[in-house]
């Protein structure tokens, strides 16, 4: 084989798509060098090997002589407009950009995709944030309701303890009372007159008003008698009797002020002078006897007089009408404390508000 054959004969001549494409006059190329581009379809010569171009001929040199960059210049006008079906070549190119679109695509789903995890990764993190701190808050709120539902309860505990220690104090105290008035009543019981007593359970037991009783009989002519035994001896029965049926009514004088002067120099007038004792003081109260119209002005002495007989006068009437639930020996000591009180009446002890 000759050499400078073999040197200048391209080994893929046949499958060489450069070729092809030179040869159909798809793909033009200027080698930079030159001053003007070749003109005129490379595909309406032969293309030899064989023989070299000689440069007075107005030929390139050959590609290996002159290397230079290829440039694809893309179709001419004319094959444009001819509506030429794309070549093989064209179809392969396309073919092999499809690959490369598709992985564009799945780049960017894959990065969309990262976008909206990582949005939604921020949004969880954000409400969870949230959630735990409305938790705390929460938290919080219970404990503060914990302590103040403990305090309520210690509270609740320590007022529960001490009522029933004021109880228990009250009910100690209590006892203590009864125990000596116990006491006491016992130590009585031998300085009390067994005849009273006696005279006094013998009434209780058919209690009246009747003073043929031995009972009402001693108290009328020891207490009764002698406290309405006033001056005037014909108003002192009126009044005893208006007493013991329970008619008589007292009643306070109307708001005045009285002269403070000497009775001497004063006239001679009911608000000036007791009606029962018949002497000269400021009557500040007066009586009415029944249905009278009639009204005696009294002295504050002679209404503590009167009013001590009515005490007592109550007391029995209370007694008979059975109002009274009590033993024998307390009724007997609240009797006895009223005709103490006739007694002090009787002799001028009486409150000054009287």
């Amino acid at each position: 084989m000759d050499p400078a054959k073999e040197r200048t004969e391209c080994p893929a001549r046949e499958k060489c798509p450069v070729f092809l494409a030179m040869s159909s006059g798809t793909v033009r190329y200027a080698p930079s060098g030159l001053g003007l581009a070749l003109k005129g379809n490379l595909g309406e010569q032969s293309w030899d090997t064989d023989s070299q171009p000689h440069p007075d001929e107005g030929h390139p040199p050959p590609l290996e002589a002159v290397p230079v960059p290829w440039k694809s210049v893309g179709p001419c006008k004319s094959h444009r407009d001819s509506g030429l079906v794309e070549t093989p070549a064209g179809k392969e190119a396309q073919g092999e950009e499809d690959p490369a679109a598709t992985r564009l695509d799945v780049l960017r789903l894959r990065s969309s995709s990262m976008e909206i995890r990582e949005k939604g990764s921020e949004f969880l993190k954000e409400e969870l944030h949230k959630a735990q701190k409305e938790l705390k808050l929460k938290d919080a709120e219970c404990e503060r309701l914990c302590r103040v539902r403990g305090q309520l309860e210690r509270e609740l505990e320590e007022l529960t303890a001490s009522l029933f220690e004021e109880a228990h104090k009250m009910v100690r105290e209590a006892n203590m009372k009864q125990a000596a008035s116990e006491k006491q009543l016992k130590e009585t019981r031998g300085k009390v007159d067994t005849t009273l007593f006696a005279e006094f359970q013998a009434w209780r037991e058919s209690p009246t008003l009747d003073k043929t009783s031995p009972f009402l009989e001693r108290v009328y002519r020891e207490d009764v008698g002698p406290c309405l035994d006033f001056t005037m001896q014909e108003l002192s029965a009126l009044v005893r009797a208006a007493v013991e049926d329970n008619t008589l009514t007292i009643e306070p004088v109307a708001s005045q002020t009285l002269p403070a002067v000497k009775v001497a120099a004063v006239e001679c007038g009911r608000t000036n002078t007791c009606a029962l004792s018949g002497l000269a003081c400021a009557c500040r109260h007066r009586i009415r006897l029944g249905d009278s119209e009639s009204h005696y002005y009294i002295s504050p002495s002679s209404r503590a007089r009167i009013t001590a007989v009515c005490n007592f006068f109550t007391y029995i009437r209370y007694i008979q009408q059975g109002l009274v639930r009590q033993d024998a020996e307390p009724m007997f000591w609240e009797i006895t404390r009223l005709r103490k009180e006739m007694s002090l009446a009787k002799l001028g002890f009486f409150p000054q508000e009287a």
